[in-house]
């Protein structure tokens, strides 16, 4: 589907997140993520041009030129996936690179593990990361945290809605506004949601609605709830929802807890189909270097921490997760070769 956006959707969106880690004209922004994607050509290119600031473009994403660009330009800030995060701190000569230059940066596409926001800040020297949330419908940015935010808040949430936008979580099906804390799709509205989708008014009226009397509304698809200070956590998208014998299982609990093995290195839970129960979970599995395990120690580590039926009943180790072109895990790939 093709989003329709405007340059005030995306010129200020890059605006505001580029006040969101205090750029100036003095910051150096790496930019490895593709430029064809919100990420790059808005939270890079106009949140770093909007604060009269200097872009350091690389061609394609590669670990090894992203440590050397960054040490050769010296970069304050420095944008990415959190696969890429991975790849650069695994990069076998990360230690010779002098990082001391970076401040501040975005990690977004995925939910960030509290143990790779620890290694980002003390081996990368990014103390001021953020992390942002969104989609390509709303320009892309809609939650993003703060550079003072404390490490739970960047890590267990996705931070606060950002300035010129409003958020609410409803019950998908009813429509109804949900409380606080309650589980339920989030909703945006604000100068950031998109024109519609190019020459699909289906499609466009499905996402935008109305909620209250007040059109504009946009649902994410994904499953959220805001807490009492406003802090958002995502806690799925509601199509990657697992029922297994009508239990509903969140694959990011169980990623969250798989990623605090010491031999992982990155996780990702999906279903597959199960002639019992409907869906099965299945875990995708890439180890550290060198490391190596076993489908009974992965099991027995989930064990006693995570309800029983949530415990991967599949589980393969991979050495690469296929991704999209911007750096996005495709589970549905993993889903459609795991018996491979």
């Amino acid at each position: 589907k093709g989003v329709m956006l405007s340059h005030r959707n995306i010129v200020n969106n890059g605006y505001w997140l580029g006040e969101g880690m205090k750029y100036t004209e003095k910051d150096r922004l790496c930019l490895g993520v593709p430029l064809f994607h919100c990420f790059g050509c808005v939270i890079g290119v106009l949140g770093i041009y909007t604060h009269a600031g200097t872009l350091v473009l690389l061609e394609t994403f590669d670990a090894r030129r992203v440590l050397e660009y960054v040490e050769k330009e010296r970069c304050t800030a420095l944008y990415g996936v959190p696969t890429m995060f991975i790849a650069e701190l695994e990069d076998p000569e990360f230690k010779n690179f002098d990082l001391n230059s970076l401040r501040t940066g975005v990690m977004a596409g995925a939910l960030c593990p509290e143990p790779l926001m620890l290694r980002v800040i003390k081996d990368m020297h990014l103390t001021d990361m953020i992390i942002v949330y969104g989609l390509t419908e709303a320009s892309p940015g809609i939650t993003h945290t703060l550079i003072e935010d404390t490490i739970a808040n960047r890590t267990q949430t996705v931070g606060r809605v950002m300035a010129e936008q409003e958020v609410r979580i409803i019950d998908p099906t009813t429509l109804e506004t949900l409380p606080v804390n309650t589980p339920g799709e989030l909703c945006v509205r604000g100068y950031n949601v998109m024109q519609g989708y190019y020459n699909n008014q289906i499609a466009t009226k499905e996402a935008m609605i109305t909620l209250s009397g007040l059109d504009g509304w946009l649902r994410t698809g994904d499953q959220a709830t805001i807490d009492a200070q406003g802090y958002i956590r995502i806690t799925g998208r509601i199509k990657e929802i697992i029922i297994r014998g009508g239990e509903n299982i969140a694959p990011k609990e169980i990623e969250d807890l798989i990623r605090l093995h010491p031999k992982v290195s990155d996780v990702y839970v999906y279903s597959v189909a199960s002639e019992k129960y409907g869906e099965e979970v299945a875990a995708a599995i890439k180890l550290k270097t060198g490391e190596s395990s076993t489908n009974t120690e992965i099991k027995e580590f989930c064990q006693g921490q995570i309800a029983k039926f949530k415990i991967p009943q599949y589980i393969k180790f991979v050495t690469e997760f296929p991704t999209t072109s911007s750096g996005k895990v495709q589970k549905f790939k993993l889903r459609e070769t795991h018996f491979q």
